[in-house]
């Protein structure tokens, strides 16, 4: 309640948010109650971590960058998924233990199967081809794998995808759907996949992304033709029915080529913002206060 008091000047905020806290989770009937976090799935829960790990994560990260770091230092932070990168594997190493302690303090800890520390760049495939080592390591964040790739000139060339498993879960949601809209007429079918299509490119539409995306509209195409054919019992009609519904479900946005170029233009932010206008001046810069992150370390 510190971090918040801190932001929210207004009392009566304070306290109904303290009632949301003490007010307890209802599941089977059950009303469950823990004076510990927030209720998984609840409403305020993202706001709350986010306003907990602006403190614990963003203001001490940028503190250790320019304290302990002796190289360059990136870190990228959405909800509790954090990736860092080191110029220097020390760097990493001391960064992590740094914050394995910080954690302890708040009675958090990072997640053992998420938190790793890989070899990852530039030079990562030159490096651990010289040590007689395989190919660099990948990494999952928000929804994509990260991928230390090659251009066509042979330059380095940081490539991203769709995360396998959440490409089959979508397919498989999709699957279901197309069952219970089985017998819903036609052009119905094809505009509620269309939208389908057309919000998974508007995400996932990145550079080195082509395959990804292409293939996702081809299993959607064959979800399709194969419910409309157990509807009907009959064979799809042919192939020419079958490439005008493969290209009916094109996205409504731009191409993925434009999408792209668009997504290259986003930055990350600063590690970190100042807290300015705080409601409480003496938690602003406090060295107890400064935290540390939670998730994958890079």
């Amino acid at each position: 309640m510190r971090f918040l008091e801190h932001r929210v000047g207004d009392k009566r905020i304070i306290r109904l948010i303290q009632k949301w806290l003490r007010a307890g989770i209802l599941e089977d009937g059950v009303v469950t109650v823990d004076d510990r976090g927030t209720g998984q799935g609840s409403v305020i829960s993202p706001l709350l971590g986010n306003i907990y790990l602006h403190y614990v994560l963003d203001l001490w990260a940028k503190r250790w960058r320019q304290r302990g770091a002796t190289g360059d230092m990136v870190i990228v932070r959405y909800a509790d998924d954090v990736v860092v990168g080191f110029e220097h594997e020390g760097d990493a190493r001391r960064f992590l233990d740094a914050m394995r302690a910080r954690l302890e303090e708040f009675m958090l800890s990072l997640h053992p199967d998420k938190t790793r520390l890989i070899e990852f760049g530039r030079f990562a495939a030159v490096n651990r081809k010289r040590r007689g080592l395989g190919k660099p390591e990948t990494f999952d964040f928000l929804g994509f794998t990260f991928i230390c790739g090659k251009s066509r000139r042979g330059n380095f060339l940081l490539q991203r995808k769709t995360r396998r498993d959440r490409m089959r879960t979508k397919l498989q949601e999709i699957k279901l759907e197309l069952r219970r809209r089985m017998h819903s007429p036609i052009p119905e079918q094809g505009r509620w996949l269309r939208q389908v299509v057309t919000g998974h490119f508007g995400y996932f539409a990145v550079p080195t992304n082509g395959r990804a995306l292409n293939a996702f509209r081809f299993y959607i195409t064959d979800l399709w033709r194969r419910t409309l054919r157990r509807r009907s019992q009959r064979s799809w009609p042919n192939m020419g029915s079958h490439n005008k519904a493969h290209r009916s479900l094109a996205p409504q946005t731009a191409d993925p080529s434009s999408l792209a170029t668009i997504a290259l233009r986003r930055h990350a932010p600063e590690v970190g913002a100042e807290c300015g206008n705080s409601a409480r001046s003496d938690l602003c810069g406090g060295r107890s206060v400064m935290g540390v992150p939670t998730a994958n370390v890079v």
